[in-house]
């Protein structure tokens, strides 16, 4: 199989998979696939302020959230797909659960962050503040991994596992 079969293959079988667990859940809870609650799919939400918003199960696809506030919002079971957060505040933000592929969370304030069983391959951190997020269970790049092991610090205050052991760092 050539290398572009073999990653087209992959992707084919990741997003197989995201069908699957969108339509039975991680854990055996129903999540219906489509059941979009809020779409913000490809909005600008540069610079606006959902701090503390109920946003579970919304889609934020493409959605442009330079600057944007998402101190302590629950994005549970979000659909963050090529979104763009740069620089965006989201210290104890809940993403567990969601589908965070190829986002850009660069610069942006993930402070004890709850993002546990969640999907963010090809995503970028560079520069993003983890201290106390917990990563547990989360699908992240080796290249990611190892780039967020090198400044991972502190411990979750809500779920009390370490960024290091949530990450896999050695």
């Amino acid at each position: 199989m050539t290398r572009n079969g073999l990653h087209r293959a992959c992707w084919g079988c990741l997003l197989i998979g995201c069908m699957v667990l969108g339509s039975v859940g991680w854990g055996g809870e129903a999540i219906a696939l489509g059941e979009i609650k809020q779409d913000f799919t490809y909005s600008d939400l540069g610079q606006q302020d959902f701090s503390g918003q109920n946003l579970v199960g919304a889609s934020l696809a493409a959605a442009d959230a330079r600057a944007a506030d998402f101190t302590n919002a629950d994005l549970s079971q979000t659909i963050l797909t090529k979104g763009i957060f740069i620089k965006a505040k989201m210290a104890g933000v809940n993403l567990s659960k969601s589908f965070a592929d190829r986002v850009i969370f660069d610069g942006a304030d993930l402070t004890n962050a709850v993002v546990v069983d969640a999907i963010m391959t090809s995503s970028t951190f560079k520069d993003a503040t983890i201290n106390g997020a917990d990563f547990s269970g989360t699908i992240l790049d080796r290249y990611q991994i190892a780039q967020l092991c090198k400044y991972a610090d502190g411990v979750n205050p809500v779920t009390g596992v370490s960024t290091r052991y949530g990450l896999g760092c050695r």
